[in-house]
């Protein structure tokens, strides 16, 4: 006998189930209302942070070493600077005073994408250069 799992699944399983799935999506609701309340400008701006984290993360820029991370990941770090780059150009109008510490940011991992290639790309290639221009 398996005493990993119930051998079947009775009616009051399936309530249990269908409540924790209710009080789920209840949470979700919460969420998106308080989301509601949040400027458009601060949501791109957490949008951003996300995106430089990550990126950063998946260039190993978090340890000592970053070519010897456990975490780096070349094509998952392109697919995120590439996101990024094209949120920061399209959101330009609306980073205020921050632009160009954003921008500065963003530079900042292509160069760094750049020097953790093995062949970097050639300068207008690289991970959203597509939408910044050619990085050197």
């Amino acid at each position: 006998m398996n005493t990993d799992r119930p051998a079947s699944t009775g009616p009051s399983d399936g309530a249990a189930a269908e409540t924790s799935l209710e009080d789920h999506l209840d949470a979700r609701e919460v969420e998106i209302v308080e989301l509601a309340d949040v400027p458009a400008q601060e949501i791109i701006f957490r949008s951003i942070v996300v995106l430089m984290s990550a990126a950063a993360e998946k260039l190993g820029l978090s340890d000592d070493d970053p070519t010897a991370s456990p975490h780096l990941d070349l094509d998952e770090s392109r697919k995120l600077i590439t996101s990024l780059a094209g949120l920061v150009t399209g959101s330009a109008e609306y980073l205020g005073p921050q632009a160009g510490v954003v921008r500065d940011g963003l530079q900042g991992l292509q160069r760094a994408f750049r020097e953790a290639s093995a062949f970097p790309d050639e300068p207008g290639e690289g991970p959203g250069e597509k939408f910044t221009g050619p990085v050197y």
